[in-house]
């Protein structure tokens, strides 16, 4: 015999229901970061989430729904997430090997020679938008080229929050714009367009945007340009240099990692692989670094060694030079330091698996398409929707996927052709993912890079632009490619096809 639950109608959310949980979530999110402004990503917004996913699941079985359903769609949801949460133990295993390795140091102590503080700004963004356009990935860039920068920075007394945006900005440029990247080809997948068409389409968004940005860092370096802080210009060089042993043989994990990257090898394997090169280059370089830090003379100096390299692992590197600016700038790193931020992600997507499943997500959406008459407004309404999916589910896949899947048939129907529609969903799903605390993207970016997310979010001029460049081109009518009346809409837009 059926259970009695099984024989429940499901109902479809109303409105009201499926805008109740957004609505709590916006209040109690804005109530944690009032409270608790900076650290409220160390818990308070984790809390806000979870309640917000048990309410939206109480409407759900109000309305029909199983809670084995609904447990089911959660575990599914969260483990879409589990190769980034590998990838952020990864990450913090890296920056600590690096750290004592004399990587890190040795990426400032050349940086800060190289590199002059009225175009570091403008300079950090191109470099890491090369290194990601070659590389394909953002998170790589960060946690490789994007770690160097922000000691620099603090090296040259440049903001740590402007580097970020830099930084962030750049990453996501590559990121956007590279044909390696897997968002880049899962748009087009999901709209019904090309690769290759989809990035050509994207240049006259993402071109304009990136412009900006390079001139908005470089006026921010003109105006504030000169080294400032707690620490001299010529002091860090010397107190790196005496702490480490410091060559171009410390560069090399930085050298292999980029190198296995470009050669397409999968990010997890290729960043877990750079932090045991650090580790192993850690006890090759600074034996006697290594060996204090690992407890020598008091359990012998083999088992020193391996203890040290061990513990940058998994509890990251504690700097002890003397000099505290150097300690501060140093002392991270480490699988343990990246707990907090995992918490953080699987209570956002336990959330937004909860309302798509429930139908609440494409319940608002089918309101937003009715509302949004004409192609600007239409165009307006994904980057909306991409945007809000970012913020509610906490995933930018989500956000890709979500809207493309639920405005496609619309933009068939206005005979507006896909490449718009995945160029636009990239222009804010991709860019718009680092800006939101709680998102994956968000939360990474600002554990690799030691700055809060709402802290780089002003400085994040490329994400910024990007959404209002593609909302201007849409409300004027420019580059927004339609298929003629009387030609048939082909299945999959490509430049040779339509």
């Amino acid at each position: 015999m059926s259970k009695p639950e099984e024989n429940r109608a499901v109902r479809i959310p109303s409105l009201l229901q499926s805008l109740a949980p957004v609505g709590l979530l916006v209040a109690l999110l804005s109530m944690s970061i009032w409270l608790f402004g900076a650290d409220s990503s160390q818990g308070a917004n984790q809390v806000a989430l979870s309640i917000t996913a048990a309410f939206a699941a109480s409407i759900a079985i109000y309305n029909g729904e199983r809670w084995a359903d609904i447990l089911e769609a959660i575990v599914k949801g969260i483990s879409t997430a589990m190769g980034a949460i590998l990838i952020l133990f990864a990450i913090g295993a890296l920056i600590g090997s690096w750290s004592l390795s004399g990587t890190v140091p040795a990426m400032i102590y050349y940086g800060v020679q190289l590199l002059s503080p009225s175009i570091f700004y403008p300079t950090a963004c191109l470099v890491c938008a090369l290194v990601s356009v070659s590389v394909g990935s953002s998170w790589t860039t960060a946690g490789t080229i994007g770690i160097g920068l922000m000691g620099v920075a603090q090296g040259l007394g440049m903001s740590p929050e402007v580097t970020a945006g830099a930084v962030i900005s750049g990453a996501y440029f590559g990121d956007k714009m590279s044909p390696l990247s897997d968002t880049t080809n899962l748009a087009p997948a999901v709209a019904g367009t090309e690769l290759f068409t989809h990035i050509r389409h994207m240049t006259y968004t993402t071109g304009p945007s990136f412009v900006i940005a390079m001139a908005g860092f470089t006026l921010v370096g003109l105006l504030g340009a000169g080294p400032s802080g707690d620490l001299a210009l010529g002091e860090l060089p010397d107190v790196l240099a005496t702490h480490f042993n410091l060559s171009a043989w410390t560069l090399l994990p930085l050298v292999v990692v980029l190198g296995l990257a470009l050669a397409r090898y999968p990010a997890l394997p290729v960043v877990l692989f750079g932090a045991l090169l650090g580790a192993v280059f850690a006890v090759l370089l600074q034996p006697g670094l290594v060996a204090t830090y690992g407890g020598a003379p008091d359990i012998g100096q083999g088992l020193a060694l391996l203890k040290g390299a061990w513990i940058s692992l998994f509890d990251g590197y504690s700097a002890d030079t003397g000099n505290p600016v150097v300690d501060d700038l140093l002392s991270r790193g480490g699988m343990s330091s990246v707990l907090t931020t995992i918490w953080l992600v699987i209570s956002a997507l336990a959330l937004g698996a909860v309302l798509e499943h429930a139908g609440m997500l494409q319940r608002i959406i089918q309101g937003v398409i009715r509302v949004a008459q004409s192609t600007g407004a239409l165009i307006a309404a994904v980057i909306g929707t991409s945007i809000g999916t970012n913020i509610v589910t906490g995933d930018q896949y989500v956000a890709i996927v979500l809207p493309g899947r639920m405005f496609r048939a619309e933009f068939r129907r206005r005979r507006i052709k896909a490449r718009n529609l995945s160029r636009t969903i990239e222009d804010a799903g991709t860019l718009t993912s680092p800006l939101v605390p709680w998102n994956a993207c968000g939360a990474y970016m600002a554990t690799t890079l030691g700055v809060a997310t709402l802290a780089y979010l002003p400085w994040c001029f490329l994400n910024l632009v990007n959404p209002f460049v593609a909302a201007l081109l849409g409300f004027r009518g420019l580059t927004i490619e339609k298929v003629p009346e009387g030609l048939p809409m082909p299945e999959i837009d490509s430049s040779a096809r339509a």
